[in-house]
């Protein structure tokens, strides 16, 4: 078993593990170059770009685990809905008109689970699949792309609760369906993304975040990783629903929340990915407390709270995981 599973299962006792989120993307050279002209669209939809795009990261950083190269959104292709990647929009989402239907899993995500496959052999280390949680994805279906306050999902959700509950429902249906694919056709563990979660009073985030995330960890034979906006502030709500982990933003102290959440769930994260602006004796400096309050805990994976922007410097990257890696030895290196 590999660190990374060994922490999921609470048996971790080497140096902590290293992956991050958007490891896989446009920070890297050789994705750009890789990417061209050709639209987000076509690349997440192309097994050999998946293949390829997910083991850069591994091949230049050596990270210990790989995550599928995909979107969030992927799940729509199960629904029929229809979406595109515009240049400084970011994702734009079709109207849709209720109710929605499932379409057959196998058929529809065959370029990813053949990516999958692929990678199961190529890959030394873990693969992580993902998908996005059903209230995120519910909010790109009714705002129709990027928004910050979700005001008309949360006008739905207050006009018309029942309407979207039947949504959620149905999106939930669609994403058990989509990770099963992937579990069936070898990713190891799985992380589910609410990025729009903190949006959400407490009373809604337990209904429309917590109740289907539950339903799909109670569906999946994997271990599964609960990533929101907000994990600090619910972290307790999250550990309810027993994942196998739960994904931390930098608004709170991990070692704090380990004592509120007990030892039976890993903690991963969670430095500020802009820390990865600063100079590499800076970066060391905000590693430091990190590992150190963590030093010894068998559930623990290293990881950014939330993931890396385009244009961080590639080397920094670098240095953070050989940072991690090494952290002894390295800290004595740049002091």
């Amino acid at each position: 078993m590999s660190k990374i599973l060994d922490a999921l299962h609470q048996k971790n006792f080497a140096p902590p593990p290293i992956w991050m989120m958007r490891q896989a993307g446009r920070y890297l050279p050789e994705y750009r170059k890789l990417k061209g002209s050709r639209s987000l669209y076509e690349m997440f939809h192309d097994p050999n770009t998946i293949i390829e795009v997910t083991l850069q990261p591994i091949k230049r950083l050596h990270t210990d685990a790989a995550i599928l190269f995909s979107d969030i959104l992927t799940v729509l292709d199960g629904l029929g809905v229809s979406y595109e990647f515009q240049e400084g929009i970011g994702p734009v989402v079709a109207p849709f008109s209720p109710p929605l239907s499932l379409r057959p899993p196998h058929e529809t995500y065959a370029p990813i689970t053949h990516a999958i496959k692929e990678l199961r052999n190529a890959l030394p280390v873990p693969l992580l699949g993902f998908a996005g949680a059903p209230f995120t994805v519910a909010c790109y279906l009714i705002e129709g792309k990027t928004s910050h306050d979700q005001k008309k999902t949360k006008q739905m959700l207050m006009r018309d609760p029942q309407g979207f509950s039947k949504l959620l429902d149905v999106i939930t249906e669609a994403t058990i369906a989509y990770l099963q694919e992937q579990v069936n056709a070898g990713v190891q563990a799985i992380q589910l993304f609410d990025s729009w979660a903190n949006v959400l009073s407490l009373e809604d985030f337990r209904k429309c975040s917590l109740q289907p995330m539950e339903k799909i960890l109670q569906a999946v034979d994997v271990p599964v990783i609960l990533f929101c906006r907000g994990s600090c502030f619910f972290a307790e709500e999250l550990a309810s629903i027993k994942p196998a982990g739960i994904s931390l933003d930098w608004s709170g102290e991990i070692a704090e929340i380990r004592k509120r959440v007990g030892p039976g769930i890993t903690l991963q994260g969670n430095l500020d990915p802009m820390v990865l602006y600063g100079s590499k004796q800076e970066i060391a400096k905000r590693v430091d407390p990190i590992l150190e309050s963590m030093e010894g805990d068998p559930a623990f994976i290293f990881n950014l709270g939330h993931g890396l922007l385009p244009d961080i410097p590639v080397e920094n990257v670098e240095f953070l995981v050989d940072y991690v890696h090494n952290h002894a030895r390295a800290r004595t290196e740049v002091s």
